[in-house]
């Protein structure tokens, strides 16, 4: 079979590329929070998985945190339950905390698992009240009045937030040849369990760890202003003007807000990136341009990524 030189040249160039970025961060904590298109897109699974095996194989310690929103949406509805939402979050009483720790902790997460081993890499999944791995405690949401105020709390039911992570149980992984994946269900000192949105524990993994990295993949092309045009890197400063004049709003706020947490608490660097592109993570990652918004309190010279 002839030689394609202009492929090899091209393979040779993304590897060249990609080296500084290996020697930097072998040995480094990533905590990626994997949902949206990604998990549902067959494709962007087996994209998704190949990045993740492929850092723990050049040295990187990846840690897996995921979602499943539309796959718990999905069974409730099949099993003729009906869903309540209350500013966007989804009301968890006992029966629906059920269904909840049967997709997360079980289909999904096993899902993953299952994923990641059949692409050559060594996955365990747990959910947080394996070892008390997330400890927990009620989510009482603040409704905001007519006047701008919060003035009324709000029970979402079985719906928690995180108040712990106990290290011991993500070392003993961590420093093995295993990928760990976590559900995002905690658990709270009486024993009760709650559903905790995934990407708040994966912003509190990553600030217990120290993580070099707190990826979470979206299904948007990352931070944009007010034109359309996605902002690649930013400052926790240039981030809070964005929210303050507007540009940042809605339903992205939680996220950014996530990704400030974590940077403002000993995270080097978090990024927003899209999901719905093939080998998202190791283009963030390994490449200059990236695939999405960083935001870190540190810029180097000549790079966003």
């Amino acid at each position: 079979m002839p030689l394609d030189l202009a492929a090899a040249k091209n393979i040779a160039n993304v590897l060249t590329e990609a080296l500084p970025y290996i020697q930097q961060f072998t040995g480094c904590t990533i905590v990626v929070k994997y949902g949206g298109n990604a998990m549902t897109d067959e494709t962007l699974k087996n994209s998704f998985a190949r990045d993740i095996v492929m850092m723990k194989l050049v040295g990187m310690n990846p840690v897996v945190v995921h979602g499943g929103g539309p796959q718990i949406g999905s069974l409730l509805e099949r099993l003729n339950i009906q869903s309540e939402f209350i500013e966007g979050q989804r009301v968890t009483d006992s029966q629906t905390m059920d269904v909840v720790e049967m997709v997360l902790g079980g289909l999904v997460n096993q899902e993953i698992v299952a994923l990641l081993n059949k692409n050559g890499g060594k996955a365990i999944g747990i959910t947080g009240k394996d070892g008390n791995l997330i400890k927990a405690t009620k989510l009482m949401k603040k409704k905001t009045g007519d006047n701008g105020e919060a003035d009324t709390l709000l029970d979402l039911g079985q719906v928690g937030t995180v108040a712990g992570i106990n290290k011991e149980v993500l070392n003993m992984i961590e420093h093995s040849d295993f990928i760990p994946v976590i559900a995002p269900i905690g658990v709270d000192e009486n024993g009760a369990t709650y559903n905790i949105n995934a990407d708040t524990v994966a912003g509190e993994i990553a600030k217990v760890l120290g993580a070099e990295k707190l990826m979470l993949l979206t299904n948007i092309s990352g931070v944009m202003d007010k034109q359309g045009t996605v902002l690649t890197g930013l400052t926790t400063g240039q981030v809070d003007e964005l929210i303050s004049d507007g540009t940042i709003y809605g339903g992205m706020l939680p996220k950014i807000r996530c990704a400030l947490d974590a940077v403002n608490n000993g995270v080097k660097s978090a990024h927003i990136i899209d999901g719905r592109v093939e080998h998202a993570v190791l283009l963030e990652i390994f490449t200059h341009t990236g695939v999405g918004t960083l935001i870190s309190n540190i810029r180097k010279v000549g790079e966003d990524h």
